[in-house]
């Protein structure tokens, strides 16, 4: 019981502190790719002919501006492959979206270590071109196929070109919005002696509470000026579409993530780390990469680690495993680009994040 206890509670935390002001707007962003950008503009500059410096150099340092998790990062993966991104930039861009956001490379750089927040920055773009770099040429016999099978766009009825800095500042307004929404902080806390819900608490963070309502309002006059009715129609159809598809396996992976991390005490995992040998490290990937972290909540969490005897190889290797997988990331992945990519896009995470922890550790 105690560990279907931990599921919900898991579920519920992630329900209000997540989905509503992280993942929704995350949603909303999506959709707007789907509508609002040139698909003419996205295989310009991920598509599988686009320069490889080009398309891998922005994935690669994309979520520099982007505070998201593993999970928040799934629907605008799916939106710019929707809209014709080749498999490696796809892949750059999101593994690199919650691996390197500036908020968690100063807060890991503070809380852990210059030596780790900067290996953490380093080794995330690194690993996000390697691993965009391998999954391209490992599958590049199945891409082309996949682009045959799609055929030749046909450009006709792709959205109307618009002024770049119209582009560029709306879509500013939606990241800064999810930025600002991220961080105020919404929580549901579940009792389960009482078998019960807590009410819903705020955290008190008044300041990116007020920023993104202000956004939010910019975003709507944006939205009016510059947007006719059937467009926005079509932005409110294709975020439906993206959330039906993903919220529920979602959710599910989340609920199973929770009872995982009830099986899995601290006390084992740090009986189990506390080395810098292969194994240590390859231990803390694997769990970093069934664990589902919120943005930022990685780096306490090792941090507690560390203090606990947890080892700077197998530190590094959680901070580089674990905000780019999760259980439920790897299951709507799947949804998305399919089983077998899924699973070797896991496998180099998991092994380039070991071996890089591994060399890490023995300085």
């Amino acid at each position: 019981m105690q560990v279907l206890h931990q599921g919900i509670a898991a579920l519920a935390e992630y329900l209000s502190a997540h989905v509503i002001s992280c993942l929704l707007p995350a949603f909303f962003i999506a959709g707007a790719i789907a509508v609002f950008v040139s698909q003419a503009a996205v295989i310009r500059y991920f598509g599988a002919s686009a320069s490889k410096v080009l398309s891998y150099g922005v994935a690669s340092v994309s979520g520099a501006i982007l505070a998201v998790c593993s999970c928040t990062i799934l629907p605008l993966f799916a939106g710019i492959r929707q809209r014709g991104a080749g498999l490696g930039p796809a892949i750059t861009f999101l593994y690199s979206g919650p691996a390197i956001n500036v908020l968690a490379i100063i807060y890991s750089a503070q809380l852990l270590g210059l030596d780790l927040g900067a290996a953490r920055a380093a080794g995330a773009v690194l690993f996000s071109i390697i691993v965009g770099l391998l999954m391209a040429a490992i599958f590049k016999k199945a891409e082309k196929k996949y682009e045959s099978e799609r055929g030749d766009i046909d450009f006709a009825d792709d959205v109307k070109p618009r002024p770049l800095p119209q582009i560029i500042s709306y879509f500013a307004a939606m990241v800064l919005f999810l930025v600002g929404a991220s961080a105020i902080g919404l929580v549901v806390e579940f009792n389960p002696a009482a078998d019960g819900l807590a009410a819903l608490t705020f955290s008190g963070k008044w300041l990116p509470a007020l920023i993104s309502l202000a956004l939010f309002i910019v975003i709507l006059v944006m939205v009016v000026k510059w947007y006719s009715g059937a467009e926005v129609a079509a932005w409110m159809r294709e975020t439906w579409k993206l959330a039906y598809k993903i919220i529920p396996i979602l959710l599910l992976g989340v609920f199973i993530a929770g009872m995982i991390k009830a099986l899995l005490p601290q006390e084992t995992v740090q009986t189990w780390v506390g080395g810098n040998s292969l194994l240590n490290n390859l231990l803390a990937a694997v769990f970093g990469a069934l664990m589902y972290f919120s943005t930022l909540t990685e780096v306490p969490i090792v941090k507690a680690l560390m203090d606990l005897g947890m080892g700077k190889g197998p530190a590094l290797t959680l901070l580089l495993a674990g905000p780019s997988l999760s259980l439920p990331n790897m299951i709507v992945i799947g949804r998305v680009i399919g089983v077998a990519r899924t699973a070797v896009y896991v496998f180099l995470v998991i092994v380039l994040s070991s071996v890089c922890g591994l060399i890490f550790g023995s300085f």
